[in-house]
């Protein structure tokens, strides 16, 4: 059976920057480029050639990229002609194969939100997009607002459609801009499109996440006929985001339904890496990735319950829709108070260590792990913690070094502006075999902004560890959480880091204490001696 070929145009670089708090350099931009270039993509989306300096300098730049580039801007603006309008010159001059123009295709926004009437919105795309295919471009055409407009004119809607359409546009991509439409009213609505005479093969679909359906909405267009997707990584995007194309490439590639019947750019194999370059993204972005991101997140695969690891050990299809190793990810079978026998081995056998059924460890372990979640400690969220935790009652995590002591102080003071600020010092002193180390290290950043005194902390751990120094050199904090976990004088402090190394590795670690400063530096120490651990560093014996 012949499949058909869908294509996926990704946004990530224009609709991804509009997200709250995310803003990309150009540098980003090119390594954004080619993350999606060697994912499968067939169009990326650059940006907005003249609308800001990082976009300008992206394309004056250009990747070179399999995909195909191009070049976002909007219609010509009425009163002038397409030749002489300098908006839509710039994303010419970007020098793309395609480029995509927005025009509104609501007689509401047309007449309010353009203040100019229905008839000069029409003659506006047509020219617009003649214009572009005249000069040799790949022509699509974004109708913003279309669903909300035919739902209030279907005539006008269509009309800004065919305008396109008639004028040699390649892609006509219907936007859900508010994204409040629903699934069921996409699919008529583009049937109907496709009736009035545009086939769907040159349809697109561009869906916003207002209604947290946008991926169900986009694969209803698709189903209708509609053969572009248009998307973001992670869902990026303005208000609620965009349709996840980090959610729709697995599900067109592992769901028979889609897969059976379509192909796309992504291969099986490129298709394993959607789990680095989700969380590459967010690296990018300095984000923390959410763990409940289907297919990517960290908690996709996670299977808490006793019931559930009990089931999964015999079968993992009996609670997962696929293998994660598909795209990259791994099951987890976190250990909490809730865990039985089933996690227990499950996850020590996910560690690589052999234990047998009538261990009398194992049920001490697992006592263990609940008198300490009673006491603050939380392992369904810290599972290196919990890996450490397991081995050394199976004697196999060793001594590296000891530690004598340590102390944090925290300063205010004024800087040599005149302006107050705040600087955390840190000490540490080690034994590794015979020999003590002091280390010292401040909270300032390269930029003179404080830190914290857990980032003071951190280095000075770090800065000297002899022997080990060269394990640990890749290794950096890049999240640090903090939970009160019992109120009023009696006051728990739960702290949980994330760890990341040049590997790509990404590990949490928890330490609970009534002082947030000895919570966090045992969840440092867990930490520092996982990454030991799962390197096979020796530990010294002098």
């Amino acid at each position: 059976m012949t499949r058909t070929r869908l294509t996926l145009y990704d946004t990530t670089l224009r609709d991804g920057q509009q997200t709250q708090g995310v803003q990309f350099s150009t540098p980003e931009k090119h390594q954004i480029a080619a993350m999606l270039d060697q994912l499968g993509i067939d169009y990326i989306e650059g940006g907005w050639p003249g609308a800001n300096p990082t976009d300008s300098e992206f394309f004056a730049a250009k990747p070179q990229t399999k995909a195909t580039l191009t070049a976002f801007g909007m219609t010509k603006r009425a009163g002038r002609s397409a030749e002489n309008d300098d908006v839509l010159a710039a994303v010419l001059n970007a020098d793309t194969q395609a480029v995509c123009l927005v025009g509104k295709a609501h007689d509401f926004h047309v007449t309010t939100a353009l203040g100019i009437s229905l008839a000069e919105n029409l003659e506006n795309i047509g020219a617009s997009i003649a214009h572009c295919v005249a000069r040799g471009r790949e022509a699509h055409f974004d109708a913003e607002h279309f669903f909300d407009g035919y739902k209030a004119n279907p005539d006008y809607a269509l009309q800004a459609l065919h305008a396109a359409h008639d004028a040699g546009a390649r892609w006509i991509v219907l936007c859900d801009t508010n994204g409040g439409t629903l699934p069921s009213e996409i699919r008529a609505i583009t049937e109907s499109v496709i009736k009035s005479g545009i086939p769907g093969d040159h349809l697109g679909i561009h869906c916003h996440d207002d209604t947290g359906q946008a991926v169900a909405c986009s694969l209803a267009a698709v189903e209708a006929g509609a053969r572009q997707i248009q998307g973001t990584l992670n869902g990026l995007g303005e208000r609620c985001g965009n349709a996840s194309l980090t959610t729709l490439i697995p599900t067109l590639l592992l769901k028979p339904a889609y897969a059976e019947r379509f192909e796309i750019g992504v291969t099986p194999e490129a298709l394993t890496q959607l789990l680095r370059i989700s969380r590459k993204l967010d690296d990018i972005l300095n984000r923390v990735p959410l763990r409940t991101l289907p297919f990517v997140g960290a908690s996709a695969f996670a299977h808490k319950a006793g019931l559930h690891a009990s089931a999964i050990l015999k079968d993992p299809t009996t609670y997962e829709h696929i293998d994660p190793a598909t795209v990259g990810n791994a099951r987890v079978v976190p250990m909490s108070n809730q865990a039985g026998q089933s996690n227990l081995r499950m996850r020590l056998a996910d560690m690589g260590v052999a234990v047998a059924r009538d261990d009398p460890r194992l049920g001490a372990i697992l006592e263990d792990v609940k008198a300490r979640e009673d006491q603050g400690y939380a392992y369904d969220s810290a599972q290196a913690s919990f890996e450490l935790l397991a081995r050394r009652a199976l004697g196999q995590v060793p001594d590296y070094f000891e530690v004598k002591r340590y102390r944090v102080t925290v300063e205010r003071r004024k800087n040599k502006y005149n302006e107050m600020i705040t600087l955390s010092e840190a000490v540490v002193v080690v034994k590794i075999g015979d020999e003590k180390k002091l280390s010292v290290s401040e909270s300032l950043d390269a930029e003179g902004h404080d830190r914290g005194p857990v980032n003071a902390l951190a280095k000075a751990l770090a800065k000297d560890l002899g022997p080990y120094q060269d394990a640990i050199d890749d290794m950096k904090l890049v999240d640090f959480k903090v939970r009160i976990t019992q109120g009023g004088t009696e006051a728990v402090t739960r702290v949980i880091i994330d760890s990341e190394d040049g590997q790509g590795r990404r590990w949490s670690t928890v330490g609970v204490s009534p002082n947030i400063v000895d919570a966090s530096f045992e969840a440092l120490l867990d930490a520092v001696t996982w990454k030991f651990l799962r390197d096979g560093v020796e530990p010294c014996r002098t």
